[in-house]
């Protein structure tokens, strides 16, 4: 199985929100989608679970469009709160888990080990509206993934969780993952995204600009940052060609260089200077990449 989108536009009046997109996700595999707000991301998810449909172009799981599937095969968590406030933790899961066509039965079975997993389970009886931020964002995951869906899309599934929720929450993504079921998700930090994702997709103004393995396009992102540590002054070092900015710290000197080449040759001229403690290159990030490709950080 798998997730085709091919040559998918998608627009609104005037504005083209998603403009000739590919994207071929295998299954059982984690893919990051990355932008700034407005991006195209959250038109781009609406597509592949059938909320829209595209101008031109086709969106297809395993072959089918995604409006003829069955109500399990796609789980989906929005950005965007979408609970019942007024309503009770079970009472909530148990009728979103029937409009998936599952038993009661079934879903107070699912949902209460996906609340002992999350260390929520006295919440079971509680209004949605006196859970803080963090705890109905778990729920709001619990009711994306009850009927085991076979395509997961998560839409900044970390928001609003503390460390220790957001690592909680990145296990249970994992273990969904390592069971088998596709994921696609956003997250604001790029960290989340190299920690989980292999492949992923960075869209400006509903294009993508950067689209193909994490690992790959680290490789062709040359500029590096240089941490150096020495007993003397590096200002020298500011000069150099290939040495794009210099920061001065307390203890560390930090260069962004054109490439590799360059450590090397100021390497070389440091061993005529002094004692240097330290001396590492540093690959590139993915935030480095992205400020790169799109031209602005995150607001």
């Amino acid at each position: 199985m798998a997730l085709r989108m091919e040559n998918v536009t998608k627009r609104f009046g005037a504005k083209t929100a998603v403009d000739q997109l590919f994207l071929h996700i295998d299954s059982g595999e984690m893919f990051g989608m990355l932008g700034a707000n407005g991006a195209g991301k959250t038109t781009t998810f609406r597509m592949m679970i059938g909320l829209f449909d595209p101008d031109d172009g086709e969106v297809s799981w395993n072959g089918s469009p995604p409006q003829s599937l069955d109500a399990r095969t796609i789980g989906y968590l929005p950005e965007e709160r979408g609970l019942y406030t007024k309503l009770k933790v079970m009472e909530q899961m148990i009728y979103l888990g029937r409009l998936r066509g599952l038993s009661k039965q079934d879903i107070v079975a699912e949902v209460d080990a996906w609340l002992e997993r999350f260390h929520i389970h006295h919440y079971r009886k509680a209004k949605v509206e006196n859970l803080s931020k963090g705890n109905q964002q778990k729920i709001q995951f619990i009711a994306a993934v009850l009927h085991r869906p076979q395509l997961l899309i998560l839409d900044e599934p970390f928001s609003g969780l503390d460390p220790i929720n957001v690592d909680l929450l990145k296990k249970a993504v994992v273990k969904l993952k390592n069971e088998g079921t596709t994921i696609v998700f956003s997250s604001h930090d790029m960290k989340h995204v190299e920690s989980l994702c292999e492949n992923l997709c960075i869209m400006d103004e509903g294009k993508p600009v950067v689209h193909g393995k994490l690992s790959d396009i680290k490789r062709t992102y040359e500029k590096r940052k240089l941490h150096i540590r020495a007993d003397f002054s590096l200002s020298f070092l500011e000069d150099i060609d290939g040495v794009l900015q210099m920061t001065v710290g307390a203890e560390e000197t930090t260069l962004t260089i054109r490439d590799e080449t360059i450590a090397e040759d100021i390497f070389a001229r440091l061993q005529k200077y002094g004692y240097v403690r330290h001396f590492s290159v540093e690959e590139p990030t993915l935030h480095d990449i992205f400020v790169e490709k799109v031209g602005r950080t995150y607001a």
